[in-house]
């Protein structure tokens, strides 16, 4: 039996052409989930994608004395989008690390973290998880230093984007256990593995790249800040190829997920493009196997009707019990089934049929002819 035949139907849609076909549920969530998940990738790879073209356009400036030159001559003596490169040198006194005492720096991240293992019931296995226990940031104004000990400002650092500090400190804390909390743990489902401490810094007198709003303020300072066209601010340690080839492969992933998603929502229209056809080619084939069931009617000798008396009208009314389709009760057996050649239904029964099985052997039905009385 062919799958075209076998494929699970449900009567909706139009009587005309989608009658007995209707989208699964399974279906229909996936191609929602394909199509919302292909929406958001391709909103988030265009939207790396602009940063990457805004990272092409963006000139280029050394920090020295012929940048406020430059300022000055520009309309509203701002620059939208630009690049400079300069040392960190800090405003004041800079903070110092709580674990070397020799390194400064202008803005420093201390974290503790909760490292445990979970169990996930589904894979059957312990996972890495971890937990935010405290966490502390602190800044002191900085500027980026050129060679000739020009300097701009920078402003609004933990807003920017990019790898912009280092880490200065890491230590785990290993928790030991007792017998009876490692079956408190086991019951739970949760092992705690201990406590990390780190400790990250942008240090005093590292090379910092920034990307921002250029700006020349009435007091004649340089100042680095977020840019006011929404387009990203960055501050990185490493250099501008570094940086621009780390965002191009943010937006290749981002592209790579948009046309992975698009084509399963693809596979599912086609999926299901198929299982219509399919049905499509089923009607055809009833259809023809009506007409042609009812052309061989049409052809057959019929002997003449005599006039019924009342003793025949009582046999005909029970001829009639007796020969009604063993599906619907009501019509008479008018067809063969073959090959098993069951005479036990109406022809519109056996279309109905959700699978080509005969009612009363289940075998399969190859074809099926009219039923002659003569």
């Amino acid at each position: 039996m062919s799958l075209c035949r076998s494929a699970p139907v449900a009567v909706t849609g139009d009587p005309e052409t989608m009658e007995g076909f209707s989208v699964g549920v399974p279906e229909a969530v996936c191609l929602g989930a394909s199509l919302a998940l292909s929406g958001i990738c391709y909103y988030l790879y265009r939207k790396s994608r602009t940063t990457v073209d805004k990272l092409d356009d963006a000139p280029h400036f050394t920090v020295d004395g012929k940048l406020k030159d430059i300022l000055k001559v520009t309309p509203g003596a701002c620059l939208q989008y630009a690049v400079i490169e300069g040392a960190v040198q800090p405003v004041g006194e800079p903070l110092t690390s709580h674990f070397q005492k020799e390194i400064a720096g202008v803005l420093q991240k201390f974290m503790l973290t909760q490292q445990r293992l979970v169990w996930n019931g589904l894979s059957s296995t312990w996972t890495d998880s971890e937990r935010v226990l405290h966490q502390r940031v602190n800044t002191v104004p900085f500027v980026l230093v050129g060679s000739d000990e020009t300097a701009v400002k920078v402003l609004c650092p933990l807003q920017a984007s990019g790898v912009h500090t280092e880490i200065t400190h890491e230590k785990f804390h290993q928790v030991n256990y007792g017998f009876g909390d490692i079956v408190g743990q086991y019951l739970s489902g949760e092992k705690i593995k201990g406590q990390l401490e780190t400790e990250e810094m942008l240090k005093v007198g590292a090379t910092l790249t920034g990307v921002g709003e250029l700006i020349l303020d009435t007091d004649g300072v340089l100042n680095l800040r977020p840019p006011s066209n929404s387009a990203q601010y960055f501050l990185s340690i490493t250099d501008f190829d570094s940086l621009r080839r780390d965002q191009e492969s943010v937006a290749v992933w981002w592209r790579a997920l948009t046309i992975a998603s698009a084509l399963a929502g693809a596979s599912v229209l086609l999926w299901v493009g198929r299982r219509y056809y399919c049905h499509l080619k089923v009607r055809w084939e009833q259809e023809q196997e009506r007409r042609e069931f009812e052309r061989m009617q049409a052809e057959a000798p019929r002997a003449p009707a005599a006039a019924p008396g009342p003793e025949g009208l009582q046999d005909a009314a029970e001829g009639r019990a007796e020969n009604a389709c063993v599906i619907c009760l009501y019509r008479p057996r008018n067809c063969i089934l073959l090959d098993c050649g069951h005479v036990c239904c109406c022809h519109t029964c056996y279309q109905a049929l959700p699978r080509r099985q005969c009612p009363i052997c289940r075998q399969n039905i190859s074809r099926v002819v009219p039923l002659f009385h003569v």
